[in-house]
């Protein structure tokens, strides 16, 4: 397997009426593509706090990667709020900043299909993704049923739960209750919000597990601290404090039974059952946002389904390529062994 050369950022345009709002929204989406265009198309969109850069690239580089974009066409797409494609930090007046519209995962989908069209893509092979990357992918199969063959769930949902939403609550109110984020129109970075929002983040992100077997030294830090400030005091701090409000507000509305069919009404279960999709669920064992037991519920209500736990410390990371070398070898030869049995 060749490995791929990195792309520069490309933008698609499109205007969206937006679903929360009905506001006709101007978007831009910033993604990247690897292949060619002609073979089976493989989506791979951002997380929470992701990059495209850093979107799973262990997917399709490396020798046990499951799609080579010798044979797949890759496109790696960032979601609205993430700093790359439309953001309150990079939108010009008048939705710059605070004034940045709510935006759903049906908004995000729905810009994400217009691109894929835009490229010749006539269906997707598989989507796949991570976290809210996940949710996105439970999203896409349900609004857009005839478009994609597959979706593989790393460590996402298609409802966010009480709890993860409740859990977000804790970050959020440290970052907007700072002394520098002054309302949401700041001047300056706020970075004293910024930085707390990283350190109130972190602890859920990880297993008690992990914390008890000192972890943090196989990550390369002498002692906790330094991993807390170096990882997640100046990674998420380093953010756009209104870019971790919008994308936080579209993951706590994330709910597939919303925006979607009315006639289900909030019924998340008969929406799931909608769902045509063959679909590949891979919760972490030891997730805190996303716990397999929700997965589980989940799959007894897909019509064709499969679960496959990763049996890792390493929390809700570990779903994203955060674990060790051995839980993302397991998750690339699960999906590889699960596209050639549904092929």
């Amino acid at each position: 397997m060749s490995q791929p050369e990195d792309k520069p950022t490309q933008y698609f345009a499109h205007t969206l009426t937006l679903t929360h709002s009905s506001t006709t929204f101007p978007a831009r989406l910033a993604y990247k593509t690897y292949g060619d265009a002609k073979s089976p198309a493989i989506c791979l969109p951002s997380c929470y706090g992701g990059k495209l850069a850093t979107t799973t690239p262990f997917l399709y580089s490396g020798t046990s990667a499951p799609f080579s974009p010798d044979k797949y066409f890759i496109i790696v797409v960032g979601l609205l709020g993430g700093g790359e494609s439309s953001s309150p930090s990079n939108t010009p007046a008048p939705f710059n900043g605070p004034n940045f519209p709510h935006t759903t995962y049906a908004d995000n989908i729905n810009l994400q299909v217009a691109l894929c069209r835009s490229l010749g893509v006539k269906e997707i092979f598989a989507y796949i993704g991570f976290s809210m990357g996940g949710q996105q992918a439970y999203h896409i199969a349900s609004l857009h049923p005839d478009y994609v063959q597959r979706i593989v769930v790393l460590a996402g949902s298609a409802r966010t739960s009480a709890h993860n939403w409740a859990f977000l609550e804790g970050p959020k109110a440290a970052l907007v209750n700072s002394v520098d984020f002054e309302g949401g129109h700041y001047t300056k970075p706020a970075t004293r919000g910024t930085g707390a929002f990283g350190r109130v983040y972190c602890p859920w992100a990880l297993s008690q597990a992990w914390f008890r077997e000192r972890c943090w030294e196989k990550a390369g830090h002498a002692t906790l601290e330094d991993y807390m400030r170096e990882n997640w005091e100046k990674g998420l701090g380093a953010w756009d404090a209104n870019d971790l409000l919008a994308l936080l507000w579209t993951w706590q509305d994330g709910d597939i039974s919303v925006y979607h069919n009315a006639e289900d009404g909030d019924d998340w279960a008969s929406t799931l059952q909608r769902v045509q999709a063959k679909c590949l669920v891979m919760p972490s064992r030891t997730d805190t946002y996303f716990p397999p037991e929700d997965s589980e519920v989940e799959v007894k209500h897909l019509r064709n389904a499969k679960l496959a736990v990763i049996e890792s410390i390493w929390g809700h990371m570990a779903g994203g390529g955060g674990g060790t070398e051995e839980d993302i070898k397991f998750i690339n030869e699960t999906i590889g062994k699960w596209v050639e049995e549904t092929s």
